[in-house]
């Protein structure tokens, strides 16, 4: 809500956000699919503290703001900038844990790069973002509860009991290759599908593709795929879609846009 007011004052061009690294991709990739305006939204961020040996922060503060009063910005959506790197948020991921090149755009590649405050856009047309896909949480005080379950050998169902039992209306699997779980697993998802939670397939792996009824019948299960979305970001779309319906039809089909 803060950020759409800034953004709506006329002497406003663009915002530069700072955040922590750990959650970045999501809220950057939340603020995506929230934000009304087609000004420039930049977060940045830092792999190593102020106190270290090259220091990060400031660079990519720096390169930041280039790219938030970059014309090339506007409309791209959000934007992640790191390591002289420019990253829709809608395909990053972090992938390390202390190297300051720790984020990834993946498959779909990096929007571009920038280095001393000089940008350059790999693609020439602005990513305009899609405005079916914006939700107004202007009068939201929190979102629905959507957990996420990490899908391994011989998984179990008493943690999806659990979400339920604690209020989740939505769940997330990180399966494994392409979304894939025990058969029990399945088996009590089904159940709880058939009874008004969405459960949505994604992947625990790096860089996966979760097609509908590729890996299993997602017609006969009532489950939605999550394509190349992670886990985590499969998550922030759930929570906002659950907003506005609970149907996995309708909810597959904003996972079909994003």
């Amino acid at each position: 809500r803060r950020l759409n007011e800034v953004l709506a004052t006329p002497g406003t061009d663009a915002a530069l956000i700072t955040h922590g690294t750990d959650t970045l991709e999501e809220t950057a990739y939340f603020l995506s699919l929230v934000t009304s305006s087609d000004k420039p939204v930049v977060m940045v961020g830092s792999m190593r503290p102020a106190t270290a040996i090259s220091a990060d922060g400031p660079a990519n503060i720096y390169n930041g703001v280039a790219v938030a009063a970059d014309a090339g910005a506007v409309g791209r959506g959000t934007l992640i900038v790191l390591n002289d790197e420019i990253h829709h948020a809608r395909n990053a991921v972090k992938t390390g844990t202390s190297n300051p090149s720790a984020f990834s755009s993946m498959s779909r590649g990096l929007a571009g790069i920038t280095s001393a405050g000089r940008v350059e856009w790999f693609d020439r047309e602005p990513h305009r973002t899609n405005h079916a896909l914006r939700f107004d949480v202007g009068g939201l005080e929190s979102l629905p509860r959507v957990d996420i379950l990490h899908a391994h050998a011989n998984m179990s169902i008493d943690l999806i009991d659990a979400a339920i039992v604690g209020g989740a209306r939505g769940i997330v699997v990180a399966g494994v290759g392409a979304g894939n779980m025990s058969a029990r697993a399945i088996e009590r998802l089904a159940c709880a599908a058939s009874r008004g939670t969405v459960v949505v397939r994604s992947s625990r792996v790096v860089s996966a593709m979760v097609l509908r009824n590729a890996e299993l019948d997602d017609d006969r299960l009532g489950f939605v795929a999550a394509g190349d979305l992670n886990a985590a970001k499969s998550r922030v779309l759930l929570a906002l879609a659950l907003t506005q319906t609970s149907d996995p039809q309708r909810i597959q089909s904003m996972f079909d846009q994003n």
